[in-house]
């Protein structure tokens, strides 16, 4: 009869102590992430020059900055950075000219299994990009300076130990602009890349 309190005496401290350092996790997470943008390069047709999705935007891999907030062990915002990134923009294959652009994005994600060692996540958003420095047409071409849409996400983490994980994340967003000849509307592009990235995260 000793043995069994003492055993239940052991169990209740070790679970008390799990739930602390549970309670102890600070909510904040970072991550580092390599991210692949594909565009879909979909475009209006500009009447006597080209057919439909003739402007192209270039792939480009870029690095990636995420900060999480867990407001429970389910329920996370995340806010995604970067620095302004040059696309090269082509016209039947031609190279036209260039943009930068500025992609923050701002989801809401669930994650389905947050205790266990593969878990992973939904989240859905908002992305606002600034786009600058548009080079097109040699200055007689232009760009809307910005862009709002949707932004859809799913992705998983693998925990290494408490602190540590490795990541795997998908990302559809939408980005569109018109497309300005001499300040006059020729074309609407439809940029709406796939990001597919993979990195490194450190919960505090």
């Amino acid at each position: 009869m000793k043995k069994l309190v003492l055993a239940l005496s052991l169990a209740a401290v070790g679970l008390t102590a799990t739930q602390a350092m549970a309670a102890e996790q600070s909510p904040w997470q970072v991550r580092a992430r390599v991210v692949n943008i594909s565009p879909a390069n979909g475009s209006d047709a500009i009447p006597g020059l080209a057919a439909a999705d003739a402007i192209t935007v270039s792939n480009k891999t870029i690095p990636e900055v995420d900060i999480n907030y867990y407001f429970t062990p389910n329920l996370s915002a995340e806010l995604i950075l970067t620095y302004p990134q040059k696309h090269d923009v082509a016209l039947n294959g031609t190279n036209i000219g260039s943009f930068k652009h500025l992609p923050p994005t701002l989801t809401a994600k669930y994650h389905f299994m947050p205790e266990a060692q593969m878990s992973p996540y939904v989240g859905a958003g908002v992305n606002y990009t600034r786009i600058s420095d548009v080079n097109l047409l040699g200055g007689k071409g232009d760009l809307e300076s910005s862009s709002i849409g949707f932004a859809l996400q799913a992705g998983v983490d693998f925990k290494l130990d408490k602190n540590w994980s490795l990541n795997l994340d998908v990302k559809k967003v939408q980005i569109r602009s018109d497309v300005l000849l001499n300040g006059a509307k020729i074309s609407a592009v439809k940029v709406d890349p796939w990001l597919v990235g993979v990195g490194v995260g450190y919960r505090f």
